[in-house]
Protein backbone atom coordinates (compact mmCIF):
# COMPACT_ATOMS: atom_id res chain seq x y z
CA UNK A 1 0.00 0.00 0.00
CA UNK A 2 3.21 2.48 0.28
CA UNK A 3 3.24 2.44 -3.79
CA UNK A 4 2.44 6.17 -4.58
CA UNK A 5 -0.64 5.10 -6.72
CA UNK A 6 -2.58 3.26 -4.74
CA UNK A 7 -2.18 5.23 -2.00
CA UNK A 8 -3.71 7.79 -3.71
CA UNK A 9 -6.15 5.32 -5.33
CA UNK A 10 -7.15 4.93 -1.29
CA UNK A 11 -7.55 8.60 -0.36
CA UNK A 12 -9.56 8.70 -3.62
CA UNK A 13 -11.85 6.07 -2.54
CA UNK A 14 -12.21 6.97 0.98
CA UNK A 15 -13.28 10.35 -0.38
CA UNK A 16 -16.09 9.10 -2.18
CA UNK A 17 -17.10 6.90 0.11
CA UNK A 18 -17.57 9.44 2.63
CA UNK A 19 -19.40 11.95 0.30
CA UNK A 20 -21.73 8.56 -0.44
CA UNK A 21 -22.03 8.28 3.60
CA UNK A 22 -23.04 12.04 3.41
CA UNK A 23 -25.55 11.94 1.48
CA UNK A 24 -26.84 8.66 2.93
CA UNK A 25 -27.27 9.64 6.37
CA UNK A 26 -29.41 13.19 5.30
CA UNK A 27 -31.85 10.67 3.24
CA UNK A 28 -31.99 8.18 6.26
CA UNK A 29 -32.75 10.87 8.57
CA UNK A 30 -35.63 12.14 6.05
CA UNK A 31 -36.61 8.75 5.15
CA UNK A 32 -37.95 8.62 9.25
CA UNK A 33 -39.81 11.03 9.21
CA UNK A 34 -41.59 10.53 5.82
CA UNK A 35 -42.33 7.28 5.17
CA UNK A 36 -44.46 5.31 7.28
CA UNK A 37 -44.57 1.41 7.90
CA UNK A 38 -46.88 -0.22 4.97
CA UNK A 39 -49.58 -2.52 6.70
CA UNK A 40 -50.05 -5.57 4.65
CA UNK A 41 -53.88 -7.00 4.92
CA UNK A 42 -53.44 -10.70 4.50
CA UNK A 43 -50.53 -13.29 2.81
CA UNK A 44 -52.10 -14.19 -0.37
CA UNK A 45 -49.57 -17.28 -1.23
CA UNK A 46 -46.43 -18.51 -0.42
CA UNK A 47 -43.62 -18.80 -2.91
CA UNK A 48 -41.71 -21.86 -3.21
CA UNK A 49 -37.79 -22.37 -1.79
CA UNK A 50 -35.64 -24.24 -4.14
CA UNK A 51 -33.28 -25.14 -2.21
CA UNK A 52 -32.70 -28.23 -0.45
CA UNK A 53 -33.61 -28.58 3.34
CA UNK A 54 -32.44 -31.22 5.96
CA UNK A 55 -35.26 -32.51 8.48
CA UNK A 56 -32.63 -33.47 11.08
CA UNK A 57 -31.40 -30.07 11.01
CA UNK A 58 -34.84 -29.01 12.42
CA UNK A 59 -34.00 -31.54 15.35
CA UNK A 60 -31.35 -29.79 16.26
CA UNK A 61 -32.93 -26.47 16.52
CA UNK A 62 -35.53 -27.95 18.55
CA UNK A 63 -32.70 -29.26 20.78
CA UNK A 64 -31.00 -25.61 21.14
CA UNK A 65 -28.28 -26.41 18.55
CA UNK A 66 -27.81 -23.92 16.33
CA UNK A 67 -24.60 -24.80 13.91
CA UNK A 68 -24.12 -22.78 11.34
CA UNK A 69 -20.91 -21.83 9.02
CA UNK A 70 -18.79 -23.76 11.11
CA UNK A 71 -19.59 -22.63 14.45
CA UNK A 72 -22.10 -23.78 17.05
CA UNK A 73 -23.45 -22.70 20.21
CA UNK A 74 -25.96 -24.80 22.60
CA UNK A 75 -29.00 -22.81 23.88
CA UNK A 76 -29.90 -24.51 27.04
CA UNK A 77 -33.77 -23.02 26.83
CA UNK A 78 -32.01 -19.23 26.06
CA UNK A 79 -33.21 -17.61 22.85
CA UNK A 80 -30.46 -17.66 20.10
CA UNK A 81 -30.72 -14.20 19.43
CA UNK A 82 -29.77 -13.60 23.51
CA UNK A 83 -26.10 -14.59 22.43
CA UNK A 84 -23.15 -12.86 20.85
CA UNK A 85 -22.56 -14.60 17.58
CA UNK A 86 -19.04 -16.42 17.59
CA UNK A 87 -18.89 -14.75 14.11
CA UNK A 88 -20.08 -12.72 11.32
CA UNK A 89 -21.13 -15.81 9.23
CA UNK A 90 -23.01 -17.52 11.83
CA UNK A 91 -25.11 -14.14 12.92
CA UNK A 92 -25.74 -13.90 9.16
CA UNK A 93 -26.89 -17.25 8.90
CA UNK A 94 -28.92 -16.89 11.92
CA UNK A 95 -30.90 -13.54 11.16
CA UNK A 96 -31.72 -14.38 7.68
CA UNK A 97 -33.86 -17.27 8.86
CA UNK A 98 -32.86 -19.61 5.79
CA UNK A 99 -32.86 -22.37 8.47
CA UNK A 100 -36.79 -22.50 8.61
CA UNK A 101 -36.89 -24.33 5.65
CA UNK A 102 -35.39 -27.41 7.40
CA UNK A 103 -38.24 -26.84 10.08
CA UNK A 104 -40.19 -27.14 6.98
CA UNK A 105 -39.19 -30.02 5.80
CA UNK A 106 -39.38 -31.88 9.22
CA UNK A 107 -43.68 -31.40 8.63
CA UNK A 108 -44.59 -31.49 11.93
CA UNK A 109 -46.51 -29.79 14.69
CA UNK A 110 -43.37 -29.13 16.95
CA UNK A 111 -41.69 -27.78 14.02
CA UNK A 112 -44.73 -25.87 13.34
CA UNK A 113 -44.69 -24.62 17.26
CA UNK A 114 -41.43 -24.09 17.21
CA UNK A 115 -40.87 -21.96 14.69
CA UNK A 116 -43.44 -19.30 15.56
CA UNK A 117 -41.49 -19.28 18.77
CA UNK A 118 -38.66 -18.56 17.42
CA UNK A 119 -40.07 -15.77 15.27
CA UNK A 120 -41.53 -14.66 18.15
CA UNK A 121 -38.20 -14.02 20.41
CA UNK A 122 -36.51 -12.50 17.21
CA UNK A 123 -39.43 -9.99 17.47
CA UNK A 124 -38.75 -9.49 20.89
CA UNK A 125 -35.37 -9.45 21.38
CA UNK A 126 -32.61 -6.85 21.57
CA UNK A 127 -30.46 -8.60 18.70
CA UNK A 128 -27.43 -10.04 19.70
CA UNK A 129 -25.06 -7.67 16.79
CA UNK A 130 -27.58 -5.08 15.10
CA UNK A 131 -24.78 -4.72 12.72
CA UNK A 132 -25.68 -7.79 11.10
CA UNK A 133 -29.25 -8.34 11.80
CA UNK A 134 -30.03 -4.74 10.46
CA UNK A 135 -27.81 -5.18 7.13
CA UNK A 136 -29.58 -4.58 3.97
CA UNK A 137 -28.89 -8.30 2.28
CA UNK A 138 -29.71 -9.66 5.74
CA UNK A 139 -33.15 -8.09 6.11
CA UNK A 140 -33.80 -9.16 2.32
CA UNK A 141 -32.95 -12.73 2.96
CA UNK A 142 -34.86 -12.86 6.56
CA UNK A 143 -37.84 -11.12 4.58
CA UNK A 144 -38.03 -14.07 1.75
CA UNK A 145 -37.35 -16.71 4.10
CA UNK A 146 -40.36 -15.76 6.49
CA UNK A 147 -42.72 -15.25 2.85
CA UNK A 148 -41.27 -18.39 1.77
CA UNK A 149 -41.93 -20.68 4.97
CA UNK A 150 -44.85 -18.91 5.97
CA UNK A 151 -47.17 -21.68 5.67
CA UNK A 152 -45.18 -23.75 8.25
CA UNK A 153 -44.93 -20.11 10.82
CA UNK A 154 -48.84 -19.51 10.34
CA UNK A 155 -50.27 -22.89 10.92
CA UNK A 156 -52.22 -23.71 13.61
CA UNK A 157 -51.17 -19.67 14.33
CA UNK A 158 -54.23 -17.44 16.34
CA UNK A 159 -55.42 -14.02 15.22
CA UNK A 160 -53.04 -12.34 17.13
CA UNK A 161 -49.45 -13.93 16.28
CA UNK A 162 -50.97 -13.85 12.24
CA UNK A 163 -51.19 -9.84 12.79
CA UNK A 164 -47.88 -9.62 14.21
CA UNK A 165 -46.70 -11.60 11.49
CA UNK A 166 -47.99 -9.06 9.06
CA UNK A 167 -46.62 -6.10 11.01
CA UNK A 168 -42.85 -7.61 11.20
CA UNK A 169 -43.25 -8.11 6.82
CA UNK A 170 -44.67 -4.91 6.95
CA UNK A 171 -41.67 -3.27 9.30
CA UNK A 172 -39.20 -5.13 6.86
CA UNK A 173 -40.47 -3.54 3.66
CA UNK A 174 -40.26 0.13 5.23
CA UNK A 175 -36.59 -0.65 6.21
CA UNK A 176 -35.79 -1.97 3.09
CA UNK A 177 -36.94 1.20 1.26
CA UNK A 178 -35.66 2.73 3.48
CA UNK A 179 -32.10 1.63 2.57
CA UNK A 180 -32.69 1.53 -0.89
CA UNK A 181 -33.33 5.73 -0.88
CA UNK A 182 -30.14 6.08 1.62
CA UNK A 183 -28.07 4.22 -1.18
CA UNK A 184 -26.96 0.35 -0.04
CA UNK A 185 -24.22 -0.82 -2.44
CA UNK A 186 -25.00 -1.99 -5.42
CA UNK A 187 -25.73 -6.21 -4.57
CA UNK A 188 -27.81 -4.94 -1.12
CA UNK A 189 -29.80 -2.44 -3.83
CA UNK A 190 -30.67 -5.76 -5.93
CA UNK A 191 -31.43 -8.28 -2.99
CA UNK A 192 -33.52 -5.57 -1.64
CA UNK A 193 -35.29 -5.21 -4.82
CA UNK A 194 -36.00 -9.11 -5.41
CA UNK A 195 -37.10 -8.84 -0.92
CA UNK A 196 -39.49 -6.08 -1.95
CA UNK A 197 -40.77 -7.83 -5.08
CA UNK A 198 -41.48 -11.14 -3.08
CA UNK A 199 -43.84 -8.88 -0.41
CA UNK A 200 -45.59 -6.51 -3.29
CA UNK A 201 -46.91 -10.15 -4.79
CA UNK A 202 -47.30 -12.15 -1.49
CA UNK A 203 -49.25 -9.70 0.20
CA UNK A 204 -52.26 -8.26 -0.62
CA UNK A 205 -52.33 -4.27 0.26
CA UNK A 206 -48.61 -3.52 -0.77
CA UNK A 207 -49.59 -2.96 -4.56
CA UNK A 208 -47.68 0.51 -4.72
CA UNK A 209 -44.66 -0.57 -3.19
CA UNK A 210 -44.52 -3.48 -5.75
CA UNK A 211 -44.49 -1.68 -8.66
CA UNK A 212 -41.41 0.64 -6.96
CA UNK A 213 -40.29 -2.40 -6.12
CA UNK A 214 -40.35 -3.78 -10.28
CA UNK A 215 -38.68 -0.51 -11.36
CA UNK A 216 -35.93 -0.92 -9.02
CA UNK A 217 -35.58 -4.93 -10.05
CA UNK A 218 -35.07 -3.66 -13.47
CA UNK A 219 -32.63 -1.09 -13.11
CA UNK A 220 -30.79 -3.28 -11.17
CA UNK A 221 -30.93 -6.30 -13.07
CA UNK A 222 -30.02 -4.08 -16.45
CA UNK A 223 -26.81 -3.02 -14.35
CA UNK A 224 -25.36 -6.02 -12.69
CA UNK A 225 -26.54 -9.38 -15.27
CA UNK A 226 -24.07 -8.60 -18.41
CA UNK A 227 -25.10 -9.52 -21.63
CA UNK A 228 -23.51 -12.54 -21.94
CA UNK A 229 -25.42 -13.89 -18.52
CA UNK A 230 -22.51 -13.20 -15.56
CA UNK A 231 -22.89 -10.62 -13.03
CA UNK A 232 -20.94 -8.17 -12.82
CA UNK A 233 -18.93 -8.98 -9.92
CA UNK A 234 -17.76 -11.79 -11.50
CA UNK A 235 -18.45 -14.43 -9.20
CA UNK A 236 -20.05 -17.74 -10.25
CA UNK A 237 -21.75 -18.68 -7.19
CA UNK A 238 -23.75 -14.86 -7.40
CA UNK A 239 -25.29 -16.28 -10.30
CA UNK A 240 -26.57 -19.40 -8.58
CA UNK A 241 -27.44 -17.73 -5.33
CA UNK A 242 -29.81 -15.04 -7.53
CA UNK A 243 -31.35 -17.58 -9.84
CA UNK A 244 -32.65 -19.73 -6.38
CA UNK A 245 -34.40 -16.14 -6.00
CA UNK A 246 -35.42 -15.19 -9.35
CA UNK A 247 -36.92 -18.57 -10.74
CA UNK A 248 -39.47 -18.49 -7.80
CA UNK A 249 -40.01 -14.59 -8.82
CA UNK A 250 -40.67 -15.59 -12.14
CA UNK A 251 -43.31 -18.00 -11.14
CA UNK A 252 -44.99 -15.20 -8.11
CA UNK A 253 -45.43 -12.99 -11.40
CA UNK A 254 -47.23 -15.33 -13.57
CA UNK A 255 -49.46 -16.76 -10.52
CA UNK A 256 -50.31 -13.53 -9.70
CA UNK A 257 -51.26 -12.09 -13.14
CA UNK A 258 -48.85 -9.42 -13.30
CA UNK A 259 -46.87 -8.10 -16.09
CA UNK A 260 -43.15 -10.17 -15.51
CA UNK A 261 -40.39 -7.75 -16.17
CA UNK A 262 -38.66 -8.30 -19.05
CA UNK A 263 -35.40 -7.54 -17.54
CA UNK A 264 -36.57 -10.41 -15.43
CA UNK A 265 -36.58 -12.59 -17.71
CA UNK A 266 -33.89 -12.04 -19.90
CA UNK A 267 -31.19 -11.95 -16.74
CA UNK A 268 -32.93 -15.86 -16.04
CA UNK A 269 -32.80 -16.77 -19.61
CA UNK A 270 -28.97 -16.00 -20.03
CA UNK A 271 -27.67 -17.06 -16.95
CA UNK A 272 -28.46 -20.02 -16.90
CA UNK A 273 -26.25 -20.99 -19.67
CA UNK A 274 -23.58 -19.06 -17.88
CA UNK A 275 -24.09 -21.58 -14.94
CA UNK A 276 -23.45 -23.88 -17.17
CA UNK A 277 -19.95 -22.47 -18.76
CA UNK A 278 -18.61 -22.71 -15.48
CA UNK A 279 -19.59 -26.63 -14.77
CA UNK A 280 -16.60 -29.34 -14.88
CA UNK A 281 -17.30 -32.80 -15.48
CA UNK A 282 -17.85 -33.54 -11.86
CA UNK A 283 -20.55 -31.42 -11.92
CA UNK A 284 -19.04 -28.08 -9.85
CA UNK A 285 -18.60 -24.58 -10.75
CA UNK A 286 -14.97 -23.17 -11.54
CA UNK A 287 -13.26 -21.21 -8.55
CA UNK A 288 -12.97 -17.74 -9.52
CA UNK A 289 -13.20 -14.56 -8.17
CA UNK A 290 -15.23 -16.07 -4.96
CA UNK A 291 -16.24 -19.17 -5.78
CA UNK A 292 -15.84 -21.79 -3.10
CA UNK A 293 -17.73 -25.69 -2.36
CA UNK A 294 -20.54 -26.44 -5.13
CA UNK A 295 -23.62 -27.40 -3.65
CA UNK A 296 -24.20 -30.20 -6.06
CA UNK A 297 -27.74 -31.21 -5.08
CA UNK A 298 -28.25 -27.21 -5.30
CA UNK A 299 -26.83 -26.76 -8.95
CA UNK A 300 -28.57 -30.14 -9.84
CA UNK A 301 -31.94 -28.53 -8.76
CA UNK A 302 -30.98 -25.19 -10.37
CA UNK A 303 -30.63 -26.65 -13.97
CA UNK A 304 -33.63 -28.48 -14.36
CA UNK A 305 -35.16 -25.01 -14.68
CA UNK A 306 -33.58 -24.72 -17.44
CA UNK A 307 -35.98 -25.34 -20.09
CA UNK A 308 -34.16 -25.07 -23.12
CA UNK A 309 -31.78 -27.49 -22.00
CA UNK A 310 -29.13 -24.89 -23.06
CA UNK A 311 -25.56 -25.56 -24.12
CA UNK A 312 -22.85 -23.94 -22.26
CA UNK A 313 -21.49 -20.61 -23.32
CA UNK A 314 -18.02 -20.78 -24.76
CA UNK A 315 -17.67 -17.32 -24.95
CA UNK A 316 -18.41 -14.28 -22.25
CA UNK A 317 -16.19 -11.48 -23.30
CA UNK A 318 -18.90 -9.06 -21.29
CA UNK A 319 -18.11 -11.27 -17.68
CA UNK A 320 -14.06 -12.26 -19.13
CA UNK A 321 -14.21 -15.72 -19.70
CA UNK A 322 -13.48 -18.57 -21.93
CA UNK A 323 -14.63 -21.99 -22.03
CA UNK A 324 -12.58 -24.51 -24.19
CA UNK A 325 -13.73 -28.40 -24.50
CA UNK A 326 -11.95 -30.91 -27.00
CA UNK A 327 -12.69 -34.89 -26.07
CA UNK A 328 -13.07 -35.54 -22.38
CA UNK A 329 -11.18 -32.59 -22.00
CA UNK A 330 -12.71 -28.86 -20.44
CA UNK A 331 -10.77 -25.25 -19.86
CA UNK A 332 -12.17 -22.63 -18.14
CA UNK A 333 -9.83 -19.42 -18.23
CA UNK A 334 -10.11 -16.24 -16.45
CA UNK A 335 -9.66 -13.14 -19.52
CA UNK A 336 -11.16 -10.73 -17.35
CA UNK A 337 -10.33 -7.60 -15.50
CA UNK A 338 -11.21 -6.67 -11.96
CA UNK A 339 -15.15 -5.99 -11.44
CA UNK A 340 -16.47 -2.64 -10.28
CA UNK A 341 -15.24 -1.28 -7.08
CA UNK A 342 -17.86 -1.90 -4.94
CA UNK A 343 -18.97 -5.49 -6.40
CA UNK A 344 -14.82 -6.64 -5.92
CA UNK A 345 -15.65 -7.56 -2.28
CA UNK A 346 -14.88 -11.30 -3.09
CA UNK A 347 -13.01 -11.05 -6.19
CA UNK A 348 -9.45 -12.41 -6.55
CA UNK A 349 -6.13 -11.34 -8.51
CA UNK A 350 -6.49 -14.33 -11.06
CA UNK A 351 -6.37 -12.96 -14.37
CA UNK A 352 -5.31 -15.55 -17.42
CA UNK A 353 -5.52 -18.29 -14.39
CA UNK A 354 -7.23 -21.25 -15.63
CA UNK A 355 -8.59 -25.01 -14.54
CA UNK A 356 -8.60 -27.81 -16.52
CA UNK A 357 -10.45 -31.04 -16.25
CA UNK A 358 -10.40 -34.41 -17.99
CA UNK A 359 -14.18 -35.78 -18.05
CA UNK A 360 -14.97 -36.03 -14.06
CA UNK A 361 -11.71 -35.04 -12.72
CA UNK A 362 -9.91 -32.02 -12.15
CA UNK A 363 -6.24 -31.65 -13.08
CA UNK A 364 -4.82 -27.78 -12.38
CA UNK A 365 -6.94 -26.02 -10.17
CA UNK A 366 -7.21 -22.64 -8.23
CA UNK A 367 -7.01 -22.80 -4.65
CA UNK A 368 -10.57 -21.26 -4.34
CA UNK A 369 -12.68 -19.70 -1.40
CA UNK A 370 -13.03 -21.52 2.05
CA UNK A 371 -16.28 -21.57 3.52
CA UNK A 372 -15.28 -21.49 7.00
CA UNK A 373 -12.17 -19.59 7.69
CA UNK A 374 -10.78 -16.49 9.02
CA UNK A 375 -9.94 -13.06 7.37
CA UNK A 376 -6.33 -14.00 6.85
CA UNK A 377 -6.83 -17.13 4.71
CA UNK A 378 -9.66 -15.40 3.07
CA UNK A 379 -7.53 -12.97 2.03
CA UNK A 380 -4.31 -15.32 0.88
CA UNK A 381 -7.08 -16.83 -0.82
CA UNK A 382 -8.05 -13.75 -3.13
CA UNK A 383 -4.06 -13.49 -4.35
CA UNK A 384 -2.23 -14.20 -7.15
CA UNK A 385 -0.42 -16.87 -6.02
CA UNK A 386 -3.44 -18.77 -4.93
CA UNK A 387 -4.88 -18.91 -8.63
CA UNK A 388 -3.04 -20.91 -11.61
CA UNK A 389 -1.51 -18.22 -13.36
CA UNK A 390 1.94 -15.95 -13.04
CA UNK A 391 2.88 -13.61 -10.27
CA UNK A 392 6.30 -11.21 -10.06
CA UNK A 393 8.08 -10.69 -6.85
CA UNK A 394 5.79 -12.76 -4.91
CA UNK A 395 3.14 -9.91 -5.58
CA UNK A 396 -0.50 -9.83 -6.60
CA UNK A 397 -1.73 -8.16 -9.93
CA UNK A 398 -4.45 -7.10 -8.34
CA UNK A 399 -4.38 -4.57 -4.79
CA UNK A 400 -6.80 -5.08 -2.28
CA UNK A 401 -7.70 -2.57 0.91
CA UNK A 402 -6.48 -4.03 3.50
CA UNK A 403 -4.71 -2.97 6.90
CA UNK A 404 -1.47 -2.45 5.85
CA UNK A 405 1.07 0.66 5.38
CA UNK A 406 2.06 3.92 7.53
CA UNK A 407 -0.57 4.95 9.84
CA UNK A 408 -3.03 7.34 7.78
CA UNK A 409 -3.26 4.31 5.53
CA UNK A 410 -4.06 2.21 7.81
CA UNK A 411 -6.26 4.14 9.42
CA UNK A 412 -8.24 5.09 5.92
CA UNK A 413 -8.46 1.54 4.97
CA UNK A 414 -10.22 0.39 8.22
CA UNK A 415 -12.58 2.85 8.02
CA UNK A 416 -12.79 1.22 4.40
CA UNK A 417 -13.43 -2.04 5.39
CA UNK A 418 -16.02 -1.80 7.81
CA UNK A 419 -17.75 0.37 5.52
CA UNK A 420 -17.93 -1.18 2.03
CA UNK A 421 -15.70 -4.21 3.08
CA UNK A 422 -12.13 -5.55 1.27
CA UNK A 423 -12.56 -4.37 -2.76
CA UNK A 424 -10.43 -4.10 -5.31
CA UNK A 425 -7.71 -0.79 -5.48
CA UNK A 426 -6.19 -1.35 -8.36
CA UNK A 427 -5.50 -4.16 -10.53
CA UNK A 428 -4.96 -4.76 -15.01
CA UNK A 429 -6.69 -2.17 -16.64
CA UNK A 430 -6.07 -3.47 -20.19
CA UNK A 431 -7.05 -7.25 -20.77
CA UNK A 432 -7.12 -8.64 -24.00
CA UNK A 433 -7.91 -12.24 -25.44
CA UNK A 434 -8.53 -13.84 -28.82
CA UNK A 435 -9.44 -16.90 -29.87
CA UNK A 436 -8.39 -18.82 -33.26
CA UNK A 437 -8.00 -22.37 -34.38
CA UNK A 438 -4.64 -23.95 -35.59
CA UNK A 439 -4.81 -26.84 -37.16
CA UNK A 440 -7.78 -27.69 -36.20
CA UNK A 441 -6.66 -27.10 -32.05
CA UNK A 442 -8.51 -24.28 -30.56
CA UNK A 443 -6.33 -21.67 -29.45
CA UNK A 444 -6.39 -18.56 -26.67
CA UNK A 445 -4.21 -15.56 -26.77
CA UNK A 446 -4.62 -13.15 -23.83
CA UNK A 447 -2.87 -10.70 -21.58
CA UNK A 448 -2.99 -8.06 -19.02
CA UNK A 449 -0.65 -5.11 -17.86
CA UNK A 450 -1.12 -5.61 -14.27
CA UNK A 451 2.07 -5.32 -13.28
CA UNK A 452 3.34 -2.75 -16.11
CA UNK A 453 2.80 0.33 -13.34
CA UNK A 454 5.44 -1.38 -10.78
CA UNK A 455 7.40 -3.68 -13.37
CA UNK A 456 7.44 -2.38 -16.89
CA UNK A 457 5.77 -5.24 -17.60
CA UNK A 458 2.66 -6.96 -19.78
CA UNK A 459 1.86 -11.29 -19.06
CA UNK A 460 0.92 -12.96 -22.10
CA UNK A 461 -0.64 -16.25 -22.28
CA UNK A 462 -1.38 -18.77 -24.93
CA UNK A 463 -3.11 -21.78 -24.57
CA UNK A 464 -3.84 -24.14 -27.41
CA UNK A 465 -6.04 -27.16 -27.04
CA UNK A 466 -5.55 -30.09 -29.17
CA UNK A 467 -8.78 -31.66 -31.25
CA UNK A 468 -8.73 -34.89 -29.33
CA UNK A 469 -8.28 -32.98 -25.62
CA UNK A 470 -5.26 -35.26 -25.06
CA UNK A 471 -2.52 -32.50 -25.35
CA UNK A 472 -2.76 -28.65 -23.57
CA UNK A 473 0.23 -26.46 -24.94
CA UNK A 474 0.92 -23.11 -23.26
CA UNK A 475 2.82 -20.20 -23.41
CA UNK A 476 3.55 -17.46 -20.89
CA UNK A 477 5.52 -14.49 -21.90
CA UNK A 478 6.43 -11.90 -20.16
CA UNK A 479 7.35 -8.46 -22.33
CA UNK A 480 8.07 -4.56 -22.35
CA UNK A 481 10.63 -2.07 -20.71
CA UNK A 482 10.52 -3.48 -17.54
CA UNK A 483 12.15 -6.81 -19.28
CA UNK A 484 15.36 -5.54 -18.17
CA UNK A 485 14.97 -4.82 -14.68
CA UNK A 486 17.17 -7.73 -12.85
CA UNK A 487 15.30 -8.18 -9.46
CA UNK A 488 12.01 -9.40 -11.46
CA UNK A 489 11.18 -12.90 -10.86
CA UNK A 490 8.17 -14.40 -12.86
CA UNK A 491 6.64 -17.90 -11.30
CA UNK A 492 4.39 -19.62 -12.15
CA UNK A 493 2.22 -22.28 -10.79
CA UNK A 494 -0.05 -25.09 -11.60
CA UNK A 495 -2.29 -26.13 -8.44
CA UNK A 496 -3.31 -29.26 -8.59
CA UNK A 497 -6.40 -31.06 -7.58
CA UNK A 498 -6.30 -32.62 -4.23
CA UNK A 499 -5.75 -36.44 -4.90
CA UNK A 500 -3.25 -36.09 -7.71
CA UNK A 501 0.13 -38.08 -7.29
CA UNK A 502 3.03 -35.71 -8.82
CA UNK A 503 6.71 -37.07 -9.48
CA UNK A 504 9.46 -35.35 -10.93
CA UNK A 505 11.47 -37.01 -13.27
CA UNK A 506 14.64 -35.89 -15.52
CA UNK A 507 16.25 -33.87 -12.77
CA UNK A 508 12.35 -31.70 -13.31
CA UNK A 509 12.13 -31.68 -16.93
CA UNK A 510 9.23 -34.00 -16.61
CA UNK A 511 6.49 -34.49 -13.89
CA UNK A 512 4.47 -37.22 -13.89
CA UNK A 513 1.03 -37.03 -12.74
CA UNK A 514 -1.51 -40.11 -11.68
CA UNK A 515 -5.18 -38.89 -11.02
CA UNK A 516 -7.69 -40.27 -8.90
CA UNK A 517 -9.57 -41.87 -11.99
CA UNK A 518 -5.79 -43.77 -12.92
CA UNK A 519 -5.44 -41.69 -15.87
CA UNK A 520 -1.66 -40.48 -16.68
CA UNK A 521 -0.61 -37.01 -17.82
CA UNK A 522 3.00 -35.82 -18.33
CA UNK A 523 3.94 -32.68 -17.51
CA UNK A 524 6.86 -31.03 -19.58
CA UNK A 525 8.32 -27.17 -19.85
CA UNK A 526 10.99 -25.62 -21.68
CA UNK A 527 13.99 -23.97 -21.20
CA UNK A 528 13.31 -24.25 -17.48
CA UNK A 529 12.35 -27.08 -14.84
CA UNK A 530 9.54 -28.04 -12.58
CA UNK A 531 9.51 -27.98 -9.29
CA UNK A 532 6.44 -30.01 -7.52
CA UNK A 533 5.48 -27.99 -3.83
CA UNK A 534 2.96 -28.05 -0.90
CA UNK A 535 -0.14 -26.36 -1.86
CA UNK A 536 -3.59 -25.99 -0.48
CA UNK A 537 -7.29 -26.73 -1.86
CA UNK A 538 -9.44 -23.91 0.13
CA UNK A 539 -12.98 -25.08 -1.24
CA UNK A 540 -13.35 -28.72 -0.58
CA UNK A 541 -16.50 -29.96 0.88
CA UNK A 542 -15.28 -31.26 3.80
CA UNK A 543 -12.51 -28.20 4.44
CA UNK A 544 -9.00 -26.91 3.68
CA UNK A 545 -7.13 -30.19 1.71
CA UNK A 546 -3.54 -30.40 1.18
CA UNK A 547 -2.45 -30.58 -2.46
CA UNK A 548 0.48 -29.59 -4.41
CA UNK A 549 1.53 -28.00 -7.33
CA UNK A 550 4.04 -27.83 -10.10
CA UNK A 551 5.97 -24.49 -9.96
CA UNK A 552 7.67 -22.55 -12.99
CA UNK A 553 10.22 -19.68 -12.18
CA UNK A 554 12.22 -17.40 -14.46
CA UNK A 555 13.39 -14.29 -14.81
CA UNK A 556 11.87 -12.11 -17.51
CA UNK A 557 14.97 -10.13 -17.81
CA UNK A 558 17.07 -13.60 -18.80
CA UNK A 559 14.19 -15.29 -19.96
CA UNK A 560 11.15 -13.54 -20.63
CA UNK A 561 9.52 -16.99 -22.09
CA UNK A 562 8.27 -20.56 -20.86
CA UNK A 563 6.27 -23.18 -23.03
CA UNK A 564 5.00 -26.00 -21.09
CA UNK A 565 2.69 -28.80 -22.02
CA UNK A 566 0.34 -31.47 -20.35
CA UNK A 567 -0.13 -34.64 -22.15
CA UNK A 568 -2.35 -37.57 -21.38
CA UNK A 569 -0.28 -40.91 -21.54
CA UNK A 570 -2.91 -43.07 -20.26
CA UNK A 571 -6.13 -43.22 -19.68
CA UNK A 572 -5.86 -46.11 -17.32
CA UNK A 573 -2.51 -46.01 -16.04
CA UNK A 574 -0.87 -49.48 -14.93
CA UNK A 575 3.23 -49.10 -13.78
CA UNK A 576 3.65 -52.01 -15.93
CA UNK A 577 2.50 -51.45 -18.96
CA UNK A 578 3.86 -51.36 -22.22
CA UNK A 579 4.76 -47.77 -23.98
CA UNK A 580 3.11 -49.29 -27.13
CA UNK A 581 -0.02 -50.09 -24.96
CA UNK A 582 -0.13 -47.00 -23.57
CA UNK A 583 -0.11 -45.13 -26.54
CA UNK A 584 -3.00 -47.01 -27.51
CA UNK A 585 -4.85 -45.53 -25.27
CA UNK A 586 -4.60 -42.13 -25.90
Amino acid sequence: MDFGPDRWRLYKLALSEAGRAMRGGMVWSLSKLFVGTPSPTRLLFAPQDLRTADPTIATDIYSGFFAFAGRAITTSGRSPFAFTPPSRAWAEALYGFGWLRHLRAAGTALAQANARSLVDEFVSSKLGDRSVACDTQIIARRLMSLISQSPLILEGADHAFYQRFLRLLGQHVRELERHVRSGALPQKQLMAAIALCYAGLCCEGLDRHLRRASRLLTRELERQILADGGHASRNPRVIVDLLFDLLPLRQMFASREVDTPEALLNAIDRMLPMVRMFRHGDGTLSHFNGMGVTAADHLATLLTYDDMRSQPIQHAPHTGYERMEAGRTLLVVDVGAPPPTYLSTEAGAGCLSFEFSSASQRIVVNCGTPRIAGDTIIQASRTTAAHSTASINDISSCQMVGDRGNWLNRRVARWLLRRIGPVVLSGPERVTSERSEREHAQVLTASHDGYRQRFGLTHERRLQLSPKGNILEGEDVFWGEGTGAPSAEAVIRFHLAPGIKASRAQGGRVVMLVLPNHEAWQFTAVPVGAHVEDSVFLAAPDGMRRTEQIVLSIRPSETPSVRWRFERLARTFNPGQTAEATQELL
